[in-house]
């Protein structure tokens, strides 16, 4: 007898297929029988799929849930859109390695906050992790400013010897115990200080385990072009697959040279190179304020743009445009983002800015083999960016079904295998037999994100049920009535291309 049962379902295996009627069946936390003669077999809970549609859970390729894992074990957010597996460690800024003494939290703004344990490397986050008992999955990279933050602290200048060294040998590690690559985020502090060189070093150091090299590059804006060329070199030079994380042209002169971009790319891939693209469906983007302001010389246009998300300094910011703060403060608003920024842990300022075109967001969803990422950041103190509990049922709602962007198969493939595939996670991302049972059931029809800019925590629409390694995690059958967190907590620690940690 199988553990559970999910029948008279419309089934996307995740491959890009049209989807076929079946029966599927799990035991043991893995898919048993996908039984498309649907004759019917015995299991100690049956699931009737109404003719919905059954997916693999859905993977986020671009998550900053690193100490979500700890602060929300339940990951309630990312359940609810479907998502039963991150990638955490994103954009140079990762939970290991670590040392207990020094405030990891601080050190990149707070987008690691929630982190807790003794743990210095990726075996102790993953025990500390699983002692949580979370509801996904995680798979880790590792940081290129948390290492270099641990060997070097703040230093504006190149490493010695040693110092690239000691970085080398904390990238090895990481490797050594799963993780799925080394990344960047160039535009950050202290990436930024760091020459191309540096970079091409460390990011060699995944080359003996076919792993990857992720980036936030130097630059999304004015010289787009130029980091693309950047990630492109070091891919090449350091021999590894390059994956441009959350790709975007930035601010109203650059909309429309994302084509340009992706025409680098296409090049690239058509002269052998491995390289590989992820975006989030919206046309803001979100993260540490400090990052994006020369403190001597800000930015009006800027400033203009920018709405405070989660703010320590000035709660009663959050969710407000800083435009409006300043005509309210009766300042200029140049005067504002310095106010903010300088107070005490105004550097923890997390923000969204309006940046990007809507044409350029079609553009690289209809790119092929374009993924899907959040870059949400976990703070649900203040009004995060709505991407952070919307993201999935937003592509599969406005721009698969609403705006015609991409096919449902094709969408839901590149949400799940090619994402699986890229990241190294071992038998995950299709409807298959002896693979991992993650699965989502949605409604096509109705499915859309809920979260908006003023409501940002509010769960999607359209999605039935959510399954963790062959556990039922998420329930919502009444669009009435709020969904069901079951706490059943299976969610496991990935190891790129292997089994997960602790199997």
């Amino acid at each position: 007898m199988a553990d559970l049962s999910i029948r008279n379902v419309s089934v996307l295996d995740g491959t890009g297929s049209e989807a076929f009627m079946a029966d599927v069946y799990v035991t043991g936390g893995r898919i048993s029988t996908v039984d498309t003669g649907m004759a019917g077999g015995s299991a100690a809970r049956e699931i009737d799929g109404r003719g919905l549609t059954l997916a693999p859970g859905f993977i986020d390729t671009h998550a900053h849930d690193d100490g979500a894992f700890f602060r929300h074990p339940g990951m309630e957010f990312k359940l609810a859109q479907g998502v039963t597996t991150v990638v955490s460690g994103n954009c140079g800024f990762s939970a290991i390695p670590a040392d207990p003494d020094q405030d990891s939290v601080a050190a990149s703004g707070g987008i690691l906050a929630g982190l807790a344990g003794e743990f210095t490397d990726l075996d102790g986050y993953f025990q500390a992790a699983l002692e949580r008992r979370p509801a996904i999955n995680n798979m880790m990279l590792v940081g290129h400013n948390t290492v270099r933050t641990l060997v070097m602290g703040m230093d504006q200048r190149a490493p010695t010897p040693a110092e690239r060294g000691a970085m080398h040998d904390h990238v090895k590690l990481a490797m050594d115990q799963g993780a799925c690559g080394f990344s960047t985020g160039l535009i950050y502090r202290p990436g930024r200080w760091s020459e191309t060189d540096e970079v091409i070093e460390l990011a060699s150091t995944a080359r003996d385990y076919d792993a990857l090299y992720t980036t936030h590059m130097r630059n999304e804006g004015d010289h787009l072009l130029d980091a693309v060329d950047e990630t492109l070199l070091i891919g090449r030079e350091a021999g590894v697959h390059a994956h441009i994380s959350h790709h975007k042209s930035a601010g109203r002169q650059n909309w429309g040279r994302i084509r340009e971009s992706l025409a680098k790319v296409d090049a690239a891939l058509a002269a052998g190179q491995r390289v590989t693209l992820d975006v989030y469906p919206y046309t803001a983007g979100s993260g540490r304020m400090i990052e994006y302001f020369n403190l001597d010389r800000i930015s009006r246009d800027l400033a203009e743009v920018i709405r405070i998300a989660s703010c320590p300094a000035f709660r009663e910011y959050e969710g407000r445009m800083v435009a409006d703060i300043a005509a309210e403060a009766g300042e200029d608003v140049t005067e504002t983002v310095h106010r903010i920024l300088t107070a005490p842990r105004g550097d923890r300022t997390i923000c969204i800015q309006f940046i990007i075109d809507e044409a350029d967001v079609e553009t690289n969803l209809a790119h092929a083999d374009m993924m899907v990422g959040s870059d949400g950041i976990p703070d649900l103190r203040g009004k995060p960016h709505p991407r952070l509990f919307g993201t999935f049922p937003r592509v599969l709602g406005h721009y698969v079904r609403e705006r015609g962007v991409l096919a449902l198969p094709e969408a839901v493939r590149r949400m799940t295998s090619l994402s699986a595939e890229t990241f190294g996670m071992t038998e995950r991302g299709q409807i298959r037999e002896g693979y991992w049972a993650d699965l989502v059931l949605f409604d096509p029809a109705t499915i859309i994100d809920g979260a908006t800019y003023d409501a940002p925590q509010t769960e999607p629409e359209g999605i039935q049920l959510v399954i963790v390694n062959g556990a039922v995690a998420y329930e919502r059958w009444d669009a009435e009535q709020a969904g069901v967190h079951t706490g059943i907590g299976t969610g496991q620690m990935l190891r790129y291309r292997r089994t997960s940690y602790g199997n």
